[in-house]
């Protein structure tokens, strides 16, 4: 998935390459998910993802979760439409170390806000780096609102989780 991830970046690959690969990357994990549990195999990192409240788009979310999958971490996709109340009960029961949002539309990024807004008056919000990413987002709103990062493509989400949690 790092290649794949390397060549969207370079257009050799476009967005059905990255689909057909993120499939074939699930696929793969659900036979080799039994075998890798098995063995003493360290994780990379837990980190928890959803697609804001409001935002039912799931494509990039999915990108960067398989591809997250594929470089070793344990991922907690809680799908779209996701309630910032939600997040904060899955930072607290499944204790990641990264929550990543994602919208797709620009009406849902205050719902990122929100979010990092409900991990800060639940007393969560120094747990966890806060990542975000879609297509309306910019560095400039990851700062605006307090994230800790942003991701422009899947492949630069799986770089900058690496980044934040070394």
């Amino acid at each position: 998935m790092n290649e794949v991830g390397r060549r969207f970046e370079c257009s050799e690959y476009f967005v059905p390459e990255l689909l057909l690969s993120a499939r074939a990357m699930k696929s793969a994990l659900e036979l080799i998910r039994p075998g890798l549990a098995a063995t003493d195999l360290p994780s990379a990192g837990r980190v928890v993802i959803g697609t804001v409240k409001g935002d039912l788009h799931d494509i990039g979310k999915n990108l960067v979760a398989a591809m997250l999958e594929g470089g070793g971490y344990d991922v907690i996709d809680l799908g779209v439409n996701v309630d910032p109340q939600r997040f904060v009960e899955a930072v607290k029961d499944k204790r990641p170390q990264v929550v990543a949002l994602s919208a797709l539309l620009t009406t849902t990024m205050p719902a990122m806000k929100a979010t990092i807004d409900a991990l800060e008056a639940a007393g969560v919000r120094e747990q966890v780096k806060v990542l975000i990413g879609g297509a309306p987002v910019t560095q400039h709103y990851a700062e605006e609102i307090g994230a800790d990062g942003y991701g422009e493509t899947a492949a630069n989400a799986t770089r900058l989780v690496r980044s934040v949690l070394s």
